[in-house]
């Protein structure tokens, strides 16, 4: 993903608090091209299943946990599907063909109770070099007979990744069209079953298909297949059923964690290969902060002078413009009551400034349009006067963060009192160690065992529980998707991380905006990465790209930019809404579901939710599925929340996100639970 831009710790505020200035801090520059597997190649002639493989008989239970099979550690589509896992918050197992055997009793429990609710293969035939210029299949014949009499005894499905035509070790109905890619750009486009499975997506929209290797295949005439995805006439996605009445679904072409094809298709993959019964849910989410309201940010000039003193701060004019960009934004269905975030300093509030919608007899426009306008956007407490926290003392730092509630909601605002954004997320043991240094050097992350432990209990003492944290700082980096972290010095307060943006800071307008970011990416640029200068047009296209795997990740963390980006540089136009429109535009093209919007309060009691789901589902106690009955029976080891998809539960909150039912279910530590299952077809 590429480089983010993001204030940095250890610039002291200056007089009065009405200017500060912030340094650069660098995230990843690009994601990673994706490995490049060797093509498998057409072996002939099926594995005949049995009716019936020893000790696996029919049965009606199985765990909600899917089984991911690849060759061995260094498979390229292990990561893929265990991203895909990831970000739903499922549980898996994985187990390395070539190197550990596929027994019944690694399939069903003692009990009888299928240890496994999908199948998920990294490619269909598990084919590697033999070195002697052969490729075999890193199971037997065995192997695949007992993989297979487990999905027909438990009513399992699987899902191929990765598949080639041939009948080897099972016919797919895949015959031979076109192979090859890699370099090459493919455009697929759903058929009516394909729209059916992924109807979270457009039945209109393109999936593209890059750094690939792709069998473009024909359906072989009379067999029982269906296809899901074409390039042209070629089938590149396909649902299948066995000869002995098994379900599967497979795809043609190599994809990795990194690449949009997986962001669209694979949670899909995974809803169809477990019935759409399964652990953990997957949203779409577009959150936005605009930090520093009030205050006075550097300004940088298209001749390329740096302006620190007084900088540039927002007019009335610029936050109504951002108003009614707004609600043109919130026109589009997939963003409707889309909210800004704005974290504000009180002390360039002018309490004396009457709550009015206009220019004329005020001491300050800003405030009077911030009053008029208060309830069009959500107010965030980003203290008084934007002071460095790192090392401030229990009652500056309580101070700084009281007050800032009080100024806010003199005029009006409404300030929730349990999220707190400090300074350049300051305080957090990330800072420049040198005073000295110039702004533009990056701070060193020290991790949260180095915070300001007089901050984080003067914030506690407020009333916060939860802190803004940064994606660019290691230390601030969830073990787990959509997860905080219980900071190490105060367990009570929830770390809740932030993305980057490359819209600068100090920039109001495009040929600012492009003379900071060709200087930084450009070819001759401090961090060289693009092979041209961009254009405006083209930086907002390739960062909306980046902030767009974001979204369709699933990711539900805020991004970040400043109070500078929403000057109205032309009638109705500013940095923050040219690039927003164009992440919109583009989710847009692809999704029929909406994104989510919640405001900060909802957004860190959902991440909290997120992590309490992942410390149960590490205790591995799965929930059992009845097929018979439809009940989901579960005793936690935890106490918490446990997020359930196509399941119901009398104490549960649901929510119908397109066709799913997405049930939090609050639990209890050794208090059993009992759900019901809504499988999907």
């Amino acid at each position: 993903m590429a480089a983010g831009l993001l204030p940095a710790a250890g610039v002291a505020a200056a007089e009065g608090g009405r200017h500060h200035r912030h340094g650069l801090v660098l995230g990843e520059v690009a994601r990673p091209k994706p490995a490049r597997p060797t093509p498998t190649v057409e072996r002939d002639g099926p594995i005949a299943p049995v009716a019936h493989a020893p000790a696996l008989l029919p049965a009606d239970k199985v765990a909600l946990r899917p089984l991911v099979i690849g060759l061995d550690a260094a498979d390229f589509g292990l990561p893929t599907w265990k991203a895909v896992l990831d970000r739903t918050g499922s549980p898996y197992d994985v187990l390395l063909a070539k190197s550990e055997p596929l027994t019944p009793a690694r399939l069903v429990n003692a009990d009888g109770t299928g240890r496994y609710s999908a199948i998920l293969l990294t490619d269909n035939a598990l084919l590697h070099p033999n070195g002697s210029g052969d490729y075999v299949s890193a199971f037997d014949t065995t192997e695949w007979r007992t993989l297979w009499g487990y999905e027909a005894a438990f009513r399992v499905r699987q899902a191929s990744l990765f598949t080639s035509w041939g009948t080897f070790p099972e016919d797919y109905c895949l015959r031979p069209g076109v192979e090859g890619g890699s370099t090459e750009k493919f455009s697929a486009k759903l058929t009516d079953a394909g729209g059916k499975l992924f109807d979270y997506l457009k039945p209109t929209a393109t999936v593209p298909i890059t750094d690939s290797y792709v069998y473009r295949s024909v359906l072989a005439p009379g067999c029982a297949a269906e296809p899901l995805l074409k390039i042209g006439d070629y089938v590149v996605g396909v649902t299948s059923t066995s000869t002995d009445g098994r379900e599967r679904a497979a795809l043609t072409f190599t994809s990795d964690q990194y690449l949009a094809q997986t962001d669209l298709l694979g949670y899909g993959l995974l809803r169809w290969a477990t019935r759409g019964v399964l652990l953990g849910e997957s949203r779409h989410w577009i959150n936005v902060d605009v930090d520093d309201l009030f205050n006075f940010t550097d300004h940088l000039y298209p001749d390329g002078h740096l302006e620190t003193d007084p900088g540039y701060r927002m007019t009335g004019a610029d936050i109504a413009s951002s108003e009614a960009q707004q609600r043109a934004l919130r026109s589009s269905p997939m963003a409707a009551g889309f909210t800004l975030n704005l974290p504000y300093n009180g002390s360039g509030v002018d309490d004396e400034a009457p709550s009015q919608c206009e220019d004329a007899d005020t001491p300050d426009p800003l405030t009077s349009y911030s009053r008029c306008l208060s309830r069009s956007f959500r107010w965030l407490n980003h203290t008084v006067n934007h002071p460095e926290l790192n090392f401030t003392d229990y009652d500056t730092a309580r101070d700084e963060i009281e007050d800032n509630l009080d100024i806010g909601r003199d005029i009006g605002l409404t300030v929730p009192t349990d999220v707190l954004k400090t300074p350049a997320y300051s305080g957090l043991g990330v800072y420049n160690p040198n005073p000295d240094a110039p702004d533009t050097d990056p701070p060193t992350d020290f991790g949260l065992a180095k915070s300001n432990k007089s901050m984080l209990d003067a914030a506690y003492d407020v009333g916060v529980r939860y802190l803004h944290g940064n994606m660019s700082f290691p230390s601030h980096v969830p073990s787990c998707f959509n997860c905080g972290i219980k900071h190490p010095l105060r367990p009570e307060l929830l770390v809740v991380p932030d993305w980057p943006t490359n819209i600068g800071y100090h920039t109001t307008a495009p040929a600012e905006q492009t003379l900071f970011y060709n200087s930084f990416y450009g070819p001759k640029g401090k961090f060289p990465f693009h092979d041209h200068d961009l254009s405006y047009t083209e930086m907002v296209d390739y960062e909306a790209e980046v902030a767009l795997h974001h979204v369709m990740s699933g990711s539900a963390y805020a991004h970040t930019l400043h109070q500078g980006n929403l000057r109205q540089y032309a009638s109705g136009r500013n940095l923050t809404f040219d690039w927003l429109k164009v992440v919109v535009a583009k989710y847009s093209e692809r999704y029929q579901v909406p994104l989510r919007n919640p405001d900060w309060p909802a957004l860190a009691r959902y991440v909290q939710a997120r992590t309490q789901h992942h410390a149960e589902i590490t205790a591995k106690r799965d929930p059992v599925w009845n097929k018979s009955d439809n009940t989901i029976t579960f005793t936690p080891a935890t106490t918490g929340s446990l997020f359930l998809t196509g399941a119901t539960a009398p104490s549960g909150e649901t929510d119908r996100y397109g066709t799913d039912r997405i049930t939090r279910v609050p639990i209890k530590a050794g208090a059993r639970v009992v759900a019901t299952a809504v499988p999907r077809r």
